[in-house]
């Protein structure tokens, strides 16, 4: 799907929102611009690789409900706060995570996004004992972002081998 430009700031930040509600990581990738760059406590990523991780975190979601709402907005900016309660793939464990999102568009799509969350409470929540005891560690959260970023490289290359069979 190709990226659809929007009028303004609310206008994207709905249709961002109310996909990824319907897990509709297709339709969320379609809200970021070329040279977009997103961040949170555990990604970083640039252009098409965040489509890409929203298409993973969409189709891998188990138990998955969000709300959000938006916060405030200027022609250029939104600013979202948004709640996803989840079962945690790698322990089975429930989530529900609490986000801060500012979003910068440039030519009505996203250029920058910036997630900010409590890393040490999402921790505690996902990891258990291991997040309450070092969640609050750069170590962890280096551990965390290290598995992250090769669970999307790996689902990457399986999206690319089914395209190719296809």
């Amino acid at each position: 799907m190709p990226n659809t430009p929007l009028a303004t700031p609310v206008e994207l930040a709905t249709r961002f929102y109310d996909a990824f509600t319907r897990r509709d990581g297709i339709a969320m990738q379609a809200c970021y611009h070329p040279q977009a760059h997103f961040t949170d406590p555990v990604f970083d990523l640039h252009g098409a690789e965040i489509g890409m991780m929203w298409r993973m975190l969409s189709a891998n979601a188990r138990d998955f409900r969000l709300e959000y709402k938006l916060l405030s907005s200027t022609e250029t900016e939104a600013t979202v706060q948004w709640e996803a309660w989840y079962t945690f793939s790698s322990t089975g464990r429930p989530v529900h995570n609490i986000i801060t999102a500012k979003m910068q568009l440039q030519e009505g799509l996203l250029l920058r996004h910036v997630d900010v969350f409590d890393f040490w409470r999402w921790s505690r929540q996902a990891l258990g004992p291991i997040g309450l005891l070092m969640g609050w560690s750069g170590w962890l959260q280096a551990k965390v972002r290290a598995k992250a970023a090769a669970g999307l490289a790996q689902w990457e290359l399986k999206q690319a081998d089914e395209a190719k069979k296809g």
